[in-house]
């Protein structure tokens, strides 16, 4: 395969792949086999993938250029090469979930629902990628499996816990990708990689046959490199399924044909208080030269965002802590470094605490939907700071203050979750 046939398909948007395999003008197994070869030449020195499925790439994708030599629909995305983070279910493959543990267990029986859907639309599925390990973190320097390295700069991470699902399509090895996101497990690494990611409300995406962190918080949502691609994907992925309880009877709203209809009548605010606090001078530029380009001067302030913040983190702790207590007592040495400390101490969280984070998320959820009756769009930065080094210590200073290198890049993104 040509240089340049690498290069244009990593360039390609996930609309124009689609298009151009239905019209037969490209072969689905080439666009499969283009993405391959990326793969196979750049993700050595990136490390976002953590298995890639060659042979059943190809092999799906014939099948599928069979189909539409039929004259079958194949699909909105025929034929567009997507990649799964390594906790999605993925039939004859095991959920490994970035743990060292769960690489031991059986392969899948079936694809969790958000993946039969994209492979239903036609998309077909070369790989899954790195991951925090049981999604609990901010970096994807994950012990087990390495560190997925920043696309933009190799010695910086791609944020996490879904960094190699964004940074696979910040390099163009795919197009599109599937993550998880519970405190800002797609919105962080969407961020730091440059790209487009979707955190759904909840409820409107399956996480049926997704390794769960919290299910109080846990969503389902798509990488790409345009909000039209986030489409495509978001009105494949959503809709009722009976086998998740939060999204049982909620149906899809189309959201593509929306898009035309553009930001006109949109009401938009600049989120301000907590979203303008402990931020670097570069992030909080960020969002006013967007709100300069829109012509946003509205403010508006979420009551108690930093005491919002502070329950996200503590139901999140203590529901991972729950889920994983009986190998935190038998196999503590098994979890990786960055994932176990934090594991052993919410374990010994009380009981009365995750009942008062629940209740003050009652209350500050009600208080959050008083500020959107009017307003539509909160601007607001995404992280307090760019991508930091891999191996970076455990500690910075913003704005004179000492924070969590890690856990702060989740400043802005918890209180939302």
């Amino acid at each position: 395969m040509s240089d340049a046939a690498m290069v244009d398909g990593a360039a390609m948007t996930a609309e124009a792949i689609a298009a151009d395999v239905r019209s037969r003008r490209r072969s689905a197994r080439d666009v499969a086999a283009a993405a391959l070869e990326r793969i196979a030449q750049r993700d050595r020195g990136l490390n976002c993938f953590t298995l890639v499925r060659r042979d059943d790439a190809l092999s799906e994708a014939a099948k599928l250029d069979a189909r539409i030599a039929a004259g079958a629909d194949p699909g909105p995305l025929a034929g567009v090469p997507f990649a799964a983070k390594n906790l999605f279910d993925v039939a004859g493959v095991t959920t490994v979930a970035g743990a060292k543990i769960e690489a031991e267990g059986a392969p899948a029986t079936r694809d969790a629902t958000a993946v039969a859907a994209l492979r239903r639309a036609g998309a077909i599925l070369v790989g899954v990628t790195n991951m925090d390990e049981y999604a609990y973190g901010f970096s994807t320097e994950n012990t087990h499996h390495g560190p997925t390295r920043n696309p933009h700069d190799p010695t910086r991470i791609a944020g996490g816990s879904s960094g190699g699902s964004a940074a696979a399509v910040a390099a163009g090895l795919v197009p599109l990708s599937l993550g998880t996101d519970t405190n800002g497990s797609i919105r962080v690494p969407a961020a730091l990689c440059g790209i487009f990611g979707l955190k759904p409300t909840f409820g409107r995406v399956s996480r049926a046959g997704v390794f769960p962190l919290a299910s109080s918080f846990d969503h389902v949502g798509p990488f790409a490199r345009s909000v039209a691609d986030l489409a495509l994907v978001f009105d494949a992925i959503q809709g009722p399924d009976p086998t998740d309880q939060v999204c049982a009877e909620r149906q899809a709203e189309p959201c593509v044909a929306e898009l035309q209809r553009g930001v006109a009548g949109v009401r938009i605010a600049i989120a301000g208080g907590h979203f303008s606090a402990l931020a670097s001078a570069e992030s909080l530029d960020a969002v006013a030269r967007v709100a300069a380009a829109l012509d946003v001067t509205t403010r508006v302030t979420l009551p108690e965002a930093h005491r919002a913040r502070a329950a996200a983190m503590i139901i999140t702790a203590v529901e991972a802590a729950d889920l994983h207590l009986s190998d935190l007592r038998m196999r503590a040495k098994d979890f990786d470094p960055m994932t176990r400390p934090r594991l052993l101490a919410t374990a010994l969280v009380p009981a009365a605490a995750y009942a008062h984070a629940q209740r003050f998320r009652a209350w500050y959820r009600a208080r959050v939907a008083e500020v959107f009756r009017d307003v539509d769009v909160l601007l607001a930065p995404t992280t307090p700071y760019s991508a930091p080094l891999i191996g970076a210590p455990s500690t910075t200073t913003v704005d004179g203050v000492l924070v969590s290198t890690r856990s702060h890049l989740g400043v802005f993104t918890q209180p939302l979750s």
